[in-house]
């Protein structure tokens, strides 16, 4: 092979390896969360496709990063962690830790995080300081309020919402806040809405049985009855 025929077959190589890798940079991942500020609303995406939308609150504050601001914030994270597994909703935390206190959907006078928390992680710059922050997706007692912006700069979600997402998604997972719209496919879709199992059958009455107990029990006793006096 002439040194330009050399050339030419590693310039096409290296043409082929940058498109192989572009490809893979930009492919999406398998699953994802998008957050609409302005239809508060959370989106679950796998391959693409939007698989659950749950309604939420973000901050009344407005929209930001900065430090004590309270505001949510805007941009690239990913779940770092997941705290929570298994406890009943409405579980109080105290700096993520459980305090043995469950509350009911909308107790009045308290508004503490419950149930799950999911510790979000900025992913670019702008995003930088919501670990630090304390920025969670999370559940919350005040139930009446999702649906509009009332938090301090989390995602809140009614209890049995964020017990499902939780369960649904792995810590590293992409997590991406938008001020806009969700996608048109993504708003169309129903929200979830928590079904509760159905109620155990009532304890049936074995009344045959029993009866057929008591009937071998009595015959059972005058047999030996009549073989005691024969």
């Amino acid at each position: 092979m002439s040194r330009r025929s050399l050339r030419q077959t590693l310039a096409l190589l290296s043409v082929i390896a940058a498109c192989v890798l572009s490809s893979c940079s930009t492919s999406k991942p398998a699953r994802e969360m998008r957050i609409s500020v302005a239809d508060q609303k959370l989106a679950l995406y796998e391959n693409g496709e939007p698989v659950r939308v749950y309604k939420v609150s973000t901050s009344k504050f407005g929209l930001g990063d900065s430090p004590s601001s309270n505001c949510t914030p805007i941009g690239k994270m990913k779940v770092a962690k997941k705290i929570g597994y298994g406890l009943p909703p409405g579980m109080v935390f105290k700096s993520r830790q459980p305090t043995g206190e469950v509350l009911r959907p909308n107790a009045p006078g308290r508004d503490p995080i419950v149930t799950r928390i999911m510790w979000l992680q900025g992913t670019e710059s702008q995003t930088r300081n919501a670990y630090r922050r304390f920025i969670y997706i999370h559940g919350t007692p005040e139930e009446s309020t999702i649906g509009r912006p009332a938090s301090f700069g989390c995602i809140r979600m009614r209890s049995m919402d964020v017990i499902d997402l939780f369960n649904h998604v792995p810590e590293g997972i992409p997590v991406q806040i938008v001020k806009g719209r969700l996608p048109g496919d993504a708003r169309n879709q129903q929200e979830y809405v928590y079904t509760p199992p159905p109620a155990p059958p009532a304890a049936l009455k074995h009344y045959g049985p029993a009866r057929q107990q008591g009937s071998h029990t009595k015959s059972t006793a005058m047999a030996s009855t009549r073989r005691s006096k024969s």
